[in-house]
């Protein structure tokens, strides 16, 4: 196995007991970086001088946690001190912070190092479209708005990195690039730094190799409470499948997809129950898009202000309120929404978590789609935790994620869970090109 293949928890094993140094994991790192960026273009920037200097630091230095040491891609629309923050955008194509995003701040402070940034569509929702392939398929799109940062964990390039997600900026590419992606619940990371979208539901994501690279970084951020994992035996595990009110906008693939799943759960001994929702939630997919669209109005008044002239349409159609939202809109809106996450809360009751699709189906081929979000909008607006598990494929052997989903504030239950259902789902024997 070389240097780069190494998962984030393997690496940081390798570190604690001397066998490995971040420098040599660093610069296999950059190496990857520099063999396949030109194909995959998952990068917005790197600086591999900067990269070194914090990884030789790292290894003169007691070490602080088990993130020390580890490189991490970040983003382009968190905030870094020390790598340029574009969003993608013209108006910010020289643009410096002076100071991190509160995410980078938390990991630069446990030893992480910072490795580059990541592409993404433009501010996270529009206009501009990264240039980012899929690694399994260049003709494919990643996903998105968080292309780079899957990609480049899909491809090899770096064993974490950070995204965001508002709909499903974050699960949709894990799902598309064939990671592990976890949307943790809104706020247990906080947000100060990133570009904001709306307040109601933007999250930082988390991308990795494994459930156990996922739980490094949900340590880093104290969404956990036990020192270890606690995968519960899976034949103990009680699921429920939700296909969702949008069952027919599955594609074949994924509807397949979802049953093959399920069958081998069963087979290892897991119980399984069908998970219905009501007619509540048939409108929740556009509730979260009136919720989402309302804080564009506001989050993108600086650049409307003092740089119309290179703002995008998309951006100016947002805070013109395209979408012609009321007061009563905005209201119905989110109380439906308050009232579908207690229905859904109480659902789970003697539920280890809730398995659904990450997406329709396969990446869908150019890099003109960023895909649907069909099956992330809901659970975003809900505000629960989402982790996207691979393993699955489709007929043209793309990669299909399954998704896990629990109550507000059990990410750490998650974790546990997902860990479990990846060693049945998850079989894959990766072959890196």
């Amino acid at each position: 196995m070389k240097l780069w293949q190494l998962s984030a928890a393997q690496a940081s094993q390798a570190m604690a007991q001397g066998t490995l140094t971040s420098a040599q994991y660093t610069g296999a790192c950059l190496e990857r970086i520099a063999e396949h960026e030109p194909l995959v273009r998952a990068w917005a920037h790197v600086d591999p001088e900067l990269a070194m200097a914090q990884a030789r630091r790292c290894d003169l230095e007691l070490r602080r946690s088990a993130i020390h040491g580890i490189p991490i891609g970040f983003k382009d629309v968190i905030r870094t001190r020390d790598l340029p923050t574009r969003h993608n955008s013209p108006i910010y194509a020289n643009h410096q912070p002076n100071e991190d995003a509160s995410c980078v701040a938390t990991l630069r402070a446990l030893g992480a190092v910072i490795l580059g940034k990541t592409e993404t569509l433009e501010f996270a929702c529009g206009g501009n479209f990264p240039p980012t392939r899929n690694p399994h398929d260049l003709g494919r799109t990643p996903g998105g708005s968080s292309s780079g940062s899957g990609a480049a964990v899909a491809d090899g390039m770096v064993p974490l990195t950070l995204g965001t997600q508002t709909g499903g900026s974050t699960i949709r590419p894990a799902s598309f690039c064939g990671v592990f992606g976890m949307k943790p619940t809104l706020g247990r990371i906080a947000t100060e730094g990133m570009k904001s979208y709306s307040v109601h539901l933007d999250t930082i994501g988390l991308f990795g190799r494994s459930v156990a690279d996922l739980r490094l970084l949900a340590n880093a951020y104290r969404m956990t409470e036990k020192p270890d994992a606690s995968p519960p035996p899976v034949r103990r595990l009680r699921i429920g499948l939700c296909r969702t009110r949008l069952w027919d906008q599955a594609e074949p693939d994924g509807q397949a997809a979802l049953e093959a799943a399920a069958t081998l759960l069963r087979a290892a001994g897991a119980t399984l129950s069908e998970l219905t929702q009501s007619a509540q939630f048939e409108d929740i997919n556009r509730y979260q898009d009136e919720i989402m669209q309302d804080g564009g109005r506001s989050a993108f008044l600086p650049e409307y202000y003092a740089s119309n002239a290179l703002l995008h349409e998309d951006f100016k159609a947002k805070v013109h309120n395209h979408l012609g939202l009321t007061p009563e809109m905005m209201r119905k809106a989110l109380d439906t929404v308050a009232l579908c996450r207690i229905e859904f809360e109480q659902a789970m009751d003697g539920l280890d978590a809730v398995l659904t699709l990450s997406a329709p189906g396969e990446a869908p081929p150019g890099l003109h789609t960023q895909g649907m979000a069909t099956f992330n909008r809901l659970w975003t607006a809900l505000q629960v935790p989402c982790i996207s598990i691979p393993g699955m494929t489709g007929a043209n052997g793309m990669p299909i994620g399954m998704q896990l989903v629990h109550r507000r504030y059990d990410d750490e239950r998650l974790l546990d869970v997902a860990q479990t259902v990846a060693t049945v789902i998850d079989t894959r024997e990766r072959v890196w090109n």
